[in-house]
């Protein structure tokens, strides 16, 4: 049968089932799928907090959204186009996100009266009416696949498994995915389980087969590759780029790196991924408790390796302390807060930007340090080798505030040429007949000397409490304690001449508004900036990388507009921030939803605030 095929340029994707229905593989299988065929893509994994919810529940629904394109995106997308419902706790989850005319692909094999039951729908709603906005294809998912694999020696258990493979195959035919790396990806994952594995491919094929087969589909969708900037391209997470950064600032530095970590949601996978890595010099420690990583990175510090620690918002918290002594001491630390949303144990798997103002202050005393965000998945790389940089140059420890959003979604990455990536200088201390005076500083950075421990003529002392300046004795000196506050803080200020001025994208020159966000919130922000443009009305934009010292130009930039808004994923912390430091008030759009910003709801702020001009 001869089917139409339809050129589009862009469609989003949302698989959505139980949490043990294989949503997150099937959406990366996927994803790695489109980003190999060379579309320009953006992902939103979804997934519940809980190990293993009651099957068939609302709090066990998970979820993968994949927005991809001929051209250049900035989203995994505000709505789907296509909603694969795995049960009816996926549809009653998902479906309130739909547009109309969406289509709608439903496993009718779920839809038992108990089953629906559990979600509080009184009938089916696929036959009740209630989905007639929507292009349903009811389709029993799990019995074909269970008949697909009848000839294979494997459990009914088994087989029902597979059923996301079916689903795969079939969305991959309707729209024109390669094969080839799901195959050898099924080869690989189940290669001491050959049965399960040909059971796998097998449903992928039936899934494929069967789009190209049925009558229920009379339409293949075409999305062209997106021109990319020659080079070598690789889809990339958040966390992989932050871990693949960590390594780059390694072997730039020439320092050891030494991560050490307590796993927590969403931060565990740079754990996971830089153990791989022993051969660039990587070692890892998964501590006890989050004291206890964070104490073992410090002094991995002092003993000449980088040291780094990473975790969320609650191990920030916890680490307070001795990231305060990082600041007494005057040694370079990586603290990697990769935010979720709280307070408390909050929503674990969800993205949030709400630990900006624990960034900034969350620790006793006076105790300043750089804050650095990256921007997107992709951008976790170049912000992480940035922040290895200002530790080492300035001797401080150092927060990377990353978030949720950032850490598991991707996007095409294109490798970077290595010769290109910045060197980090230590400088360790060296003997000196004129002897060795711990705090004596640099005069253009206001750094400490760095000195190996082990090295004669080097030995000094070292601890939380109070140093004489220069000579590094303990001072109970309350003029001395004054001095070296103060000396602590403008070493810090003192980054803002160190770092890229704010740059600001204001195509005519003639825009009254300014929108300025930090962090994950760039693409949805850039995607708004883009619509609004195309409504015919002025936009300038701005994103901030280096949240503290802020660049050197900012007070300026802001005030060169009428008004400006800050969208974040908290209730106005770097508004906050603005008002305080700058005297500069600003517009603050903020939601604490656990998701990140949609660009139609961003595009509808800033064009009201534009209109009230």
């Amino acid at each position: 049968m001869t089917k139409q095929v339809q050129q589009l340029d862009r469609v989003i994707i949302r698989f959505a089932g139980d949490s043990g229905d294989g949503m997150q593989l099937t959406g990366d299988r996927f994803t790695q799928e489109t980003a190999a065929f060379g579309n320009d893509l953006s992902t939103l994994p979804n997934f519940p907090a809980e190990i293993r919810a009651p099957a068939g529940t609302l709090p066990g629904v998970s979820s993968f959204q994949l927005h991809f394109a001929d051209h250049d995106i900035l989203t995994p997308g505000d709505a789907p186009n296509v909603l694969v419902a795995m049960n009816p706790a996926a549809l009653k989850a998902n479906v309130g996100d739909l547009p109309h005319g969406a289509d709608l692909i439903v496993n009718t094999d779920e839809f038992s009266k108990r089953n629906l039951a559990k979600v509080g729908y009184a009938a089916s709603p696929v036959e009740d009416g209630s989905l007639s906005e929507y292009r349903v294809h009811a389709l029993p998912l799990t019995s074909m696949t269970v008949k697909a694999l009848e000839d294979f020696d494997i459990s009914k258990k088994d087989a029902e498994r597979a059923k996301n493979m079916f689903a795969l195959g079939l969305l991959s035919w309707l729209y024109h995915r390669p094969t080839e790396g799901t195959l050898a990806f099924l080869e690989r994952k189940f290669a001491s389980k050959p049965e399960i594995m040909k059971a796998n491919i097998a449903a992928f094929q039936a899934g494929w087969s069967y789009g190209e087969t049925t009558e229920a589909f009379s339409v293949q969708y075409e999305i062209k590759p997106a021109e990319h900037e020659p080079g070598l391209y690789r889809n990339i997470t958040g966390n992989l780029a932050l871990a693949y950064g960590l390594i780059a600032a390694g072997v730039q530095s020439g320092l050891p790196i030494f991560l050490g970590s307590y796993p927590i949601t969403p931060a565990s996978d740079i754990l996971h991924e830089i153990s791989k890595h022993k051969r660039f010099g990587v070692r890892t420690f998964q501590a006890e408790d989050e004291i206890a990583a964070v104490g073992a990175a410090l002094g991995a510090s002092f003993g000449g390796s980088l040291g780094v620690t990473t975790t969320s918002g609650p191990g920030i918290a916890l680490k307070s302390e001795t990231i305060g002594l990082g600041v007494a001491t005057e040694l370079p630390l990586l603290v990697i807060d990769v935010q979720r949303a709280g307070p408390s144990t909050g929503l674990p798997t969800k993205t949030e930007q709400a630990d900006l103002l624990q960034a900034m202050y969350g620790r006793n005393g006076e105790a300043p340090v750089p804050v650095i965000a990256p921007q997107s998945p992709s951008d976790c790389f170049d912000a992480t080798i940035e922040a290895a940089r200002i530790a080492v140059k300035y001797r401080t420890p150092v927060i990377l505030l990353s978030d949720g959003y950032l850490a598991n979604g991707s996007e095409p990455w294109r490798l970077p040429d290595v010769a290109t990536l910045p060197k980090i200088e230590p400088n360790f201390a060296e003997p000196s007949q004129e002897g060795f005076q711990p705090f004596e500083r640099d005069p253009d950075t206001l750094a400490r000397p760095w000195a190996v421990p082990g090295t004669a003529g080097l030995e000094h002392r070292i601890g939380g409490l109070e140093k004489a300046d220069v000579t590094g004795n303990i001072s109970y000196d309350p003029a001395n304690h004054d001095r070296m506050v103060r000396l602590r803080q403008a070493k810090i200020d003192g980054i803002a001449g160190d770092i890229e001025p704010l740059a600001v994208d204001d195509p005519s020159g003639a825009a009254r508004v300014l929108v300025m966000g930090w962090g994950g919130t760039y693409g949805a922000i850039s995607a708004a900036v883009r619509r609004v443009r195309a409504s015919g009305r002025t936009i300038a934009q701005a994103h901030l990388r280096h949240l503290n010292p802020f660049p050197a130009n900012l007070p300026e930039v802001l005030r060169s507009y009428d008004k400006v808004i800050v969208p974040e994923i908290n209730l106005g912390q770097l508004g906050l921030l603005l008002r305080g430091r700058l005297l500069i008030d600003v517009i603050g759009y903020n939601q604490v939803r656990g998701l990140p910003f949609k660009a139609e709801e961003l595009q509808g702020v800033i064009q009201d605030v534009i209109d009230s001009e």
